[in-house]
C-alpha cells in the first residue's frame, strides 16, 4: 500500500493531476450520467459493445476509468493505480481507433477521422503521475504522512 499512495511535494504533480482529471472528467461524465451531449452509461455501453464489438468488461472500464478515475484524480486519491488505467485506455483508444488517422487531430473537420496526439499528452501526463505520485495537496499525500 505504501508504493501506491507515496508521492512527493511536487506541486508540478499536483497541478498536472488535477488539470489531467478535470480534461477526462467531462468525458467520463458523458458516459456514465449523459451529461454534456453523451448518452449515458446504458447508451455508452451498448455502443462500446454493439457497433465498437468491445467485451462488455472492458467497455466498463472504459467508462469507470474516464469517469470514477477523473474524479480520483482531482482529489488525488490512488494516482498511480489511476494513471495506470489512463495509459491503458488511451493507449487501447489510439491502437483500436485513432492510428490509422495520422497524428493529428481534425481541426479543419477534413480528414477521415481524428489523430492520436490529444492521447499521447494524456498519456504523457498519466506517465508523469504514475512516476511522481499525486503531489502534496492530495488524499495520496496525506495517507502517506499518516503512515
Amino acid at each position: 500500500m505504501k508504493k501506491i499512495f507515496q508521492t512527493n511535494e511536487s506541486n508540478a504533480s499536483t497541478i498536472i493531476r488535477i488539470v489531467l482529471g478535470l480534461i477526462l472528467f467531462p468525458h467520463g461524465a458523458q458516459k456514465m450520467l449523459g451529461w454534456f451531449g453523451g448518452y449515458g452509461f446504458n447508451g455508452t455501453m451498448g455502443f462500446l459493445t454493439g457497433t465498437a464489438g468491445l467485451p462488455w468488461i472492458i467497455a466498463f472500464l472504459v467508462i469507470a476509468i474516464e469517469f470514477f478515475g477523473a474524479i480520483a484524480l482531482i482529489f488525488g486519491f490512488a494516482t498511480r493505480i489511476v494513471a495506470i488505467g489512463i495509459i491503458s485506455l488511451f493507449t487501447g483508444i489510439i491502437v483500436t481507433s485513432h492510428f490509422q488517422n495520422g497524428f493529428f487531430m481534425n481541426w479543419y473537420g477534413n480528414l477521415k477521422g481524428e489523430g492520436y496526439e490529444f492521447h499521447l499528452l494524456i498519456i504523457g501526463m498519466a506517465i508523469a503521475l504514475l512516476v511522481s505520485g499525486a503531489g502534496k495537496w492530495s488524499i495520496d499525500y496525506a495517507l502517506q504522512k499518516k503512515n
